[in-house]
């Protein structure tokens, strides 16, 4: 992880096919095309490789989120629970169809808490969405246990995760719908771009029409396409799409490499008593994107964090001060700064934030660093990163 680090000529030769048709429109143009359609091929690729019916590309991982709560039938004064440790896009997706987010606690898996989800659930609420945060899951089964009680949705957020898999299922095709992000920073990029994925036929038809303006896509005429319901222009272009056709071709390459230089530092620390790892709920393997670990106290991981960026440890990221991906300092959700009105019902579902403290996710997030496991590192770069890793993390003990 990312992608980006080992373009070849298969993704330029992707590209070059889009530039040489002159078309970069996913739809229409049909005689202009030579027979590419790149962001097709890509949903085909997308549905071998996962396991999964259907799959639909949209402009970007925040997109897919919009749409797949969209597609589920939620929207104003719907409740969804979420967790506190994600990436803002979350919330603003729940926002953006007007329904309200529910924060939760994280454990130690550094995903959603069913527990927490539990207390959580009221009249209102309608979906549950764990994020896969840094390439592993949440307890998929306890969760939907919990849908099934309350006859609640499952929406999984893997933007973070593709490659990791639960009980033999690539994970965002175990829930209701899931989400990915191609972004130029995932293991699989497009430069900007994400899907959404289902095994639900209806789902499916709903995300294709609702991402490109409520069009129907029957016929070869653009012009003369109906439209069932209101859409959005949440399209991918056909360059973004050749790019990731590529890329997940390269998928289990890639997703080897990262397990290899995971395996390395893992090893290396697992030397540390005071050192231990985020939990990986039964069955579940994960993509090896990041290593996440926790230490004994939050002074410590801060010490850590400074010891590692001081040793030319690069990509350890300490989030509990983090303003995109953890709830401390979410002010701008919390105080409402919003360009548009935001509804009544929606200021009045989340007042909760004004009081609400996380202890247990501070609990975790404090202790955590996560290190972003690079694709180009030789096997002696990981060495040595290995060896400066324990003796700055040493040096706090």
């Amino acid at each position: 992880m990312p992608g980006f680090e080992f373009f070849s000529d298969l993704e330029r030769q992707e590209v070059q096919d889009v530039l040489d048709s002159g078309i970069l429109m996913r739809y229409g143009f049909d005689a202009m095309r030579n027979g590419h359609w790149k962001a097709k091929e890509l949903e085909i690729e997308l549905q071998k490789k996962l396991g999964v019916k259907y799959a639909q590309l949209v402009s970007s991982g925040t997109a897919a989120v919009s749409v797949s709560l969209a597609i589920a039938g939620i929207g104003a004064g719907d409740e969804v629970i979420m967790p506190t440790f994600t990436f803002v896009a979350s919330f603003e997706a729940i926002m953006m169809l007007g329904a309200i987010p529910v924060l939760v606690d994280i454990d130690d898996t550094l995903t959603i808490d069913p527990e927490a989800v539990k207390a959580a659930i009221t009249p209102k609420t309608k979906a549950i969405m764990p994020v896969h945060m840094c390439g592993s899951m949440a307890n998929l089964e306890a969760l939907q246990g919990i849908c099934n009680t309350h006859n609640l949705l499952l929406i999984e957020d893997a933007c973070q995760a593709i490659g990791a898999t639960y009980k033999g299922k690539a994970l965002g095709t175990i829930g209701d719908v899931g989400c990915f992000s191609f972004d130029f920073v995932k293991t699989i990029t497009c430069g900007e771009g994400g899907a959404v994925v289902t095994n639900n036929q209806d789902y499916a038809l709903s995300a294709d029409h609702y991402s490109d303006h409520g069009h129907d896509h029957v016929g070869n005429d653009r012009g003369a396409e109906s439209h069932p319901i209101l859409g959005y222009n949440f399209r991918i272009s056909e360059l973004n799409a050749a790019v990731g056709l590529a890329q997940v071709k390269r998928l289990p390459e890639f997703i080897n490499i990262q397990k290899k230089h995971y395996s390395i530092l893992r090893e290396a620390l697992s030397e540390l008593p005071q050192v231990s790892f985020r939990a990986i709920p039964e069955g579940g393997e994960e993509s090896y994107a990041f290593l996440s670990f926790f230490l004994p106290d939050l002074e410590t991981a801060q010490k850590a964090s400074a010891a590692l960026k001081e040793a030319g440890v690069d990509g350890c990221f300490h989030y509990y001060d983090n303003n995109w991906h953890y709830v401390r300092k979410w002010e701008h959700l919390k105080d409402l700064k919003s360009l548009y009105p935001i509804s009544a019902e929606v200021k009045e579902g989340l007042k909760y934030l004004q009081t609400k403290t996380f202890t247990q996710s501070d609990h975790y997030i404090g202790r955590n660093i996560s290190c972003l496991i690079k694709l180009s590192w030789t096997e002696q770069d990981v060495k040595e990163r290995a060896q400066n890793m324990v003796k700055a993390i040493s040096s706090v003990l």
